[in-house]
């Protein structure tokens, strides 16, 4: 099963990396040549009405679909789920590739729209004026809809990183909260001495965290402009990120367990894991998933690495985009619109949801929201103070989707093997290159 969805997606990558060279070699359109629409345009394809197919996984869309068909009947919403993630992915080139069956608007996570930016896949939605959003949506969803100069989707969630810990194992061992990276290495030896049960957190390798990690580290490993690409994973926030993991690999003080799995779940209840740094999205899965933990999680700001430092990083998220093959521009804009910048947010954060907009980040019903599963806590305080404190400029390769695939098969080695994480990450970043060369990208 494993490899067959490997391959399915490889074969996805082939087709969208063909897409975005044949775009640049015949030189494709771009922003100045696209269709421009007013928001007069947008109202009179409102007005008409008509019927939009969108392709989107996400469970709160749902009621943003029934709300907006209510506020304008002409329009018929036609809400696909075609797969998460890669398995959607593969079917959009697929349908790209072929001509037909292409949606409306798909959903895309951030790491994934380069390559659809890059072939062209998607509109460049500065032909609606969406530049105009600047300031509506935080730092990091908003720098990730963007590619080169254009913006090629408007982002629906963000996963801003915090500290997710359980507050009765380390009040049992009477150990503190960590605020640095240093205090949280300290605090692994500690709880792992008092208890050998005990772990910090679990890890065996996972491509999106360790590329979080390295942006709140200020690593900026990837650079892009157009087809040009540079890969350096021997940046300064890279080996700041590997140098101190490194510490919790070699002396084993993180869970060998993989993430999402049973034993995963089991262990964040009994209490044998003991934190997690992962995105503001985990409150729901911890609440739905881990019930034995129910009153005793908190959570923190993301540990620093340096003291008083407030940076962050995103970890996961996805937009709406508007394939350039669509039928129905105008109209799929609107929604598009209505879904992530107007009453569709306030929709989706009810429906528990993490906001990317300002708007709702900083309303006081946002942050005023008791969790019990948090023991009272306001956790969305520490989680909107996170997404205000995303580091800027951080960019994903254009064919990330790929690039992740292989994570295991070189940086993984170093959870497993004698491996230095430095040089899997090297390793990586070599497989990576040697693939974005015989795509034909100018990769050094």
């Amino acid at each position: 099963m494993i490899r067959q969805r490997r391959r399915s997606v490889f074969t996805a990558l082939a087709g969208a990396l063909a897409l975005v060279l044949a775009a640049c070699g015949s030189g494709g359109s771009d922003t100045g040549t696209q269709e421009q629409f007013s928001a007069e345009d947008v109202q009179a394809a409102l007005d008409a009405g008509g019927t939009i197919k969108v392709w989107a996984w996400e469970p709160t869309l749902k009621q943003v679909v029934a709300d907006f068909q209510q506020k304008y009947p002409k329009v018929k919403v036609e809400l696909v789920n075609a797969g998460t993630g890669d398995k959607q992915y593969t079917a959009l080139q697929n349908a790209i590739a072929a001509g037909s069956g292409v949606p409306d608007v798909a959903q895309i996570e951030y790491y994934a729209l380069p390559q659809f930016a890059l072939a062209k896949s998607m509109t460049d939605l500065k032909s609606f004026e969406a530049d105009k959003f600047e300031g509506t949506f935080s730092t990091g969803p908003w720098t990730s809809v963007h590619a080169g100069e254009g913006i090629f989707g408007l982002p629906m969630d963000s996963g801003p990183m915090a500290l997710f810990y359980n507050k009765e194992v380390f009040d049992k061992h009477g150990i503190a909260v960590p605020t640095t990276w240093d205090e949280y290495a300290t605090a692994a030896r500690a709880l792992h001495t008092a208890d050998p049960k005990v772990y910090i957190t679990s890890d065996t390798g996972d491509a999106g965290f360790t590329t979080s990690m390295i942006w709140q580290a200020g690593g900026k490993p990837y650079k892009v402009d157009g087809t040009n690409v540079k890969i350096d994973f021997s940046d300064e926030g890279s080996q700041r990120f590997t140098t101190m993991w490194q510490q919790l690999i070699s002396e084993k003080l993180v869970s060998p367990v993989n993430g999402w799995s049973d034993q995963w779940y089991q262990g964040l209840g009994d209490g044998s894991i003991a934190t997690l740094v992962i995105g503001a999205w985990m409150p729901a899965n911890l609440q739905s998933g881990v019930a034995a933990g129910a009153g005793k999680w908190r959570v923190a700001p993301m540990p620093q690495w340096e003291a008083g430092g407030k940076a962050t990083a995103e970890n996961g998220g996805s937009g709406l985009s508007i394939p350039t093959a669509g039928a129905n521009k105008a109209l799929a804009y609107a929604f598009t619109k209505y879904a992530t910048a107007e009453e569709g947010a306030t929709t989706r954060t009810k429906g528990g949801a993490f906001p990317a907009t300002t708007a709702e980040l900083s309303s006081q019903e946002f942050l005023n929201a008791e969790f019990p599963y948090f023991g009272g806590q306001k956790a969305n305080e520490v989680l909107a103070q996170s997404a205000k404190d995303v580091v800027g400029g951080w960019s994903y390769l254009p064919f990330q989707v790929y690039a992740n695939s292989i994570f295991n098969d070189t940086v993984g080695k170093a959870y497993v093997s004698d491996t230095k994480l430095s040089d899997g990450l090297k390793a990586w970043q070599e497989a990576s290159a040697k693939y974005g060369k015989d795509q034909g990208f100018a990769v050094n």
